[in-house]
């Protein structure tokens, strides 16, 4: 089993009990507020999307579960590769604590996969994840509009990519 140590986290496969920790998340309007799914009224939404994470094909998929001071605090993963996404308890934004666990995922990946590349497709309003990937040296690639219709409200899309042999001199927590 792997599992990723950061200076502040632990990046571990999730589990079947992290499914009170991540209702409470997933559930939060705010933390969803950027996702590609409405937050999650029900724990039985939760357990569904906890299910396909335990489930998934280990050969398309690398995703870990962030805990911080011993609890869940988020996740971060591609559950297709290369595609990457990240999720954080949102009382824990702004403190680089998925800045760091972010380059550990892509410190892992491309030292264990055959990838030339991951990418990210983010809602051009969440000025926070845009952030943290910029800092790891993902560059903008393209932009669409109406990708996502959640609770009958369209959102746009932005298109990121890191290359494995980027150059990343912004320096990382």
């Amino acid at each position: 089993m792997v599992n990723i140590r950061t200076r502040r986290a632990l990046l571990r496969r999730a589990r079947e009990s992290d499914l009170e920790a991540f209702f409470s998340i997933m559930s939060d309007d705010e933390t969803m507020r950027y996702w590609s799914t409405p937050p999650h009224r029900s724990i039985e939404t939760t357990r569904a999307w906890l299910r396909s994470m335990l489930d998934a094909d280990p050969a398309a998929s690398d995703e870990f579960v962030i805990e911080y001071e011993g609890a869940v605090v988020g996740k971060v993963g591609a559950y297709r590769l290369p595609e990457i996404g990240f999720i954080l308890r949102r009382d824990l934004w702004g403190k680089g604590i998925m800045t760091e666990a972010t380059a550990a995922l892509i410190e892992h990946v491309f030292r264990t996969r055959d990838v030339t590349e991951l990418v990210a497709d983010v809602d051009p309003r969440n000025v926070g994840s845009l952030r943290v990937l910029a800092r790891l040296g993902f560059v903008e690639y393209g932009r669409a509009e109406r990708t996502y219709c959640i609770d009958g409200t369209w959102t746009d899309s932005v298109y990121l990519r890191r290359r494995r042999d980027a150059d990343t001199t912004t320096p990382v927590p």
